[in-house]
């Protein structure tokens, strides 16, 4: 199956749409979604990207997130990411949506945050997630100082709202 996804324009608003290897290949803005998951404890759920994906492979990321797809908004997609990755999709409150000026895209894109509380199970999809673990916000500072590997947007996001420095 060809994944689809829209291109936008610089004020997020859908101007066409393409197959992904032409979105990446042309570097047409696009738009992606990232679930932020806390537990009761206020840590917050990382996962550890499966090391046969194509992209930051074994990389510490949010719960869930991608790309959201041709005709999706990001309401529906951090559902369905989430639900592909983890085998849940709790109660997302939206955050925000940023524009993400992503170095190795070599342009900007779009990124449509959610957080959620979530104390169950996760049923982790073996071919997109390693592992899911829930951390302190501290601890999440101290591997990042440590140079632990993570995801850029999650980065940029954690910077963003959590006040976790690069």
């Amino acid at each position: 199956m060809i994944e689809v996804l829209d291109v936008v324009n610089d004020k997020d608003e859908v101007i066409g749409s393409a197959p992904y290897s032409e979105i990446y290949a042309a570097k047409f803005p696009h738009r992606i979604c990232h679930l932020f998951i806390f537990n009761d404890a206020g840590e917050m759920a990382l996962q550890l990207r499966s090391k046969i994906k194509s992209f930051c492979p074994g990389l510490w990321s949010t719960a869930a997130g991608g790309h959201v797809q041709s005709g999706e908004t990001y309401e529906i997609a951090i559902m369905r990411e989430s639900m592909e990755e983890i085998g849940v999709a709790p109660l997302a409150k939206f955050l925000a949506v940023d524009r993400y000026n992503d170095p190795s895209f070599g342009h900007f894109k779009f990124l449509g945050s959610f957080t959620s509380t979530y104390n169950g199970e996760f049923e982790i999809n073996l071919k997109e997630v390693e592992k899911i673990s829930f951390f302190p916000l501290k601890e999440i500072q101290e591997m990042i100082n440590q140079k632990e590997k993570f995801h850029p947007e999650l980065l940029f996001l954690l910077e963003k709202y959590f006040g976790i420095k690069k």
